[in-house]
């Protein structure tokens, strides 16, 4: 807060007059100017350490891509040789049919708490257009991403509903649940495609990223 104090001793002059209010415009002015440059000081220190932060998860998540897209690959792997049992039983539902099936799906997850804290910071409102802009486009494909795995969640799990009262060893499903259950994870296995592409894309976007932004 800045306080303005009158005259201590009276003015006999206009020339006093102005020589007091161009003291009082000159200290406003330099006050104004001091606490200008402590707030553009201490928003730079918070631009700096939500960079610094925001680089560091993305870093981190992008390095944990690789073995998601490992993971994805070795269901949808799965899935085809699920599809070829299946297509056996349809096709010979009286043959005992002693081929295994492997459905599962995890959710990996981002961290996103430097993200969080940027934006309950508002350390976005000073920062560059385009670079939050870079931030934005990177989050947002990241959210996708996990939207598109709870949804491959949600399908692995109907997909594997009929075999959850099995045990080994019991019969062939018939021809009729059989056709059921492929139609479950043929669904699935659009949805392992669709994520296979979003996360392609967000490797796309990080590597973009950070080569754009070398440590």
């Amino acid at each position: 807060m800045l306080d303005v104090h009158p005259p201590h001793e009276p003015l006999y002059s206009w020339r006093d007059f102005f020589v007091h209010l161009a003291t009082i415009t000159i200290g406003l002015l330099i006050a104004l100017s001091l606490e200008g440059c402590v707030e553009w000081r201490h928003h730079r220190n918070l631009v700096r350490e939500a960079e610094d932060s925001l680089q560091r998860e993305i870093r981190s998540n992008a390095g944990n891509l690789p073995g998601v897209l490992d993971d994805l690959h070795k269901q949808q792997n799965a899935l085809s040789q699920d599809l070829v049992v299946l297509k056996k039983i349809i096709a010979h539902p009286k043959v005992e049919n002693r081929d295994e099936m492997s459905i599962g799906f995890h959710i990996t997850g981002f961290k996103t708490v430097s993200w969080k804290t940027a934006q309950s910071t508002g350390a976005f409102s000073y920062m560059p257009y385009d670079l939050a802009q870079q931030y934005s486009d990177i989050y947002s494909m990241q959210d996708l991403v996990s939207e598109a795995e709870k949804q491959a969640a949600r399908d692995a799990i109907v997909s594997v509903g009929p075999f959850l009262g099995s045990n080994r060893g019991d019969p062939n499903p018939s021809a009729e649940e059989a056709v059921l259950i492929k139609q479950h994870i043929e669904v699935l296995g659009g949805q392992l495609f669709l994520l296979d592409s979003l996360i392609r894309e967000l490797d796309s976007n990080y590597k973009t990223f950070l080569t754009a932004h070398p440590q």
